[in-house]
């Protein structure tokens, strides 16, 4: 049975994507509270690594003071080599910059909208409940998953996110922006 690490930074903003997670049996899940040296630790111990949160090219934002003297990133550049002999899934904004210029393998998401002042950005213009609809759908399909093979994820959340992709154009932007490598 594969060791996974889930590391999903504590913010409300985000609780949405709880789900993927939420049926994996024996995870670690952190959410705050461990420095960074201590996720490092973590990441060596296991075999899939569920990355989860807001970020940006440099990686995934390690929220407030919940992980300590991490430079803003609880994931980046120095965690890059640690991550390359994982199962790897990174979803947050622009991961997919981040998962490139590491040359690193997974699932992962390019700029993902999951806030309406992201979807105004992207050119997507919605409103909360077409977010929020987005935000749950994709959450709770992956989490149906999550444990399967990457290539049988990518397969299934390409489908059946795609379901509603075809009715909430939040879905089809995010949609059109999940990758596997």
């Amino acid at each position: 049975m594969k060791k996974v690490l889930v590391i999903h930074p504590n913010d409300s903003s985000t609780d949405f994507l709880k789900p993927i997670y939420a049926d994996i049996p024996n995870a670690t899940v952190v959410r705050g509270g461990v420095t960074r040296a201590d996720v490092d630790q973590e990441i060596i111990k296991h075999d899939r690594i569920i990355m989860l949160g807001h970020g940006s090219p440099g990686g995934l934002f390690s929220i407030g003071e919940f992980f300590g003297n991490s430079g803003g990133f609880i994931i980046s550049h120095g965690t890059a080599d640690l991550l390359r002999d994982k199962e790897c899934i990174f979803i947050w904004c622009n991961a997919d910059k981040f998962v490139n210029e590491h040359n690193l393998k997974g699932l992962y998401s390019g700029m993902f909208i999951s806030e309406v002042g992201e979807a105004e950005y992207c050119g997507t213009p919605s409103s909360q409940e077409v977010v929020t609809e987005s935000n749950d759908y994709f959450a709770n399909e992956l989490g149906k998953v999550s444990n399967l093979d990457l290539n049988e994820i990518h397969s299934y959340i390409k489908t059946n996110y795609g379901i509603l992709a075809e009715s909430n154009d939040v879905a089809n932007y995010n949609n059109n922006r999940i990758y596997l490598v």
